[in-house]
């Protein structure tokens, strides 16, 4: 259980250090990232590929507590994304299948699935947000290699 003596926002650190570790495995720098704690808690990352069929879009991957990661792509009209997969699976998956659900949208195989997955609130988000890259102490916050 990760505890939060000093009034850091546990949850928020265990999320911006998971995402890290995320886009590192993809090869993102963090510039590219954003993430937030709330209802829901949410986190983006923008991509330089582009998917083959939708070459003249942008990229993002996409994550939520109640739908884990999603691929969207970006429209001209500064609207919503449009998502076009949900890994599913699990609210918060290692992030060596994020990297291989990117490899296999990029290389067209379709992976995940098309429906959000809805996955139920889950009370220890913050200790699955931390078995990939949350190992934080009092003084410091690391993040862990990907896995």
């Amino acid at each position: 259980m990760i505890v939060d003596i000093y009034g850091w926002d546990a949850a928020e650190s265990a999320l911006q250090a998971y995402i890290a570790v995320v886009a590192d495995a993809l090869g993102v720098p963090p510039e590219s990232t954003c993430a937030m704690t709330g209802r829901p808690a949410s986190a983006y990352i923008a991509l330089d590929e582009r998917l083959p069929n939708f070459p003249d879009r942008d990229l993002a991957l996409l994550w939520e507590d109640n739908q884990g990661w999603a691929a969207a792509i970006e429209t001209h009209s500064g609207e919503d994304v449009i998502v076009v997969a949900y890994l599913g699976g699990e609210v918060v998956p290692p992030p060596g299948a994020v990297v291989g659900f990117l490899r296999d949208l990029l290389a067209d195989k379709q992976p995940g699935q098309l429906e959000p997955p809805n996955f139920p609130p889950c009370a220890d988000l913050t200790e699955r947000l931390a078995r990939h890259g949350y190992a934080g102490t009092s003084q410091s916050m690391i993040t862990r290699s990907p896995s």
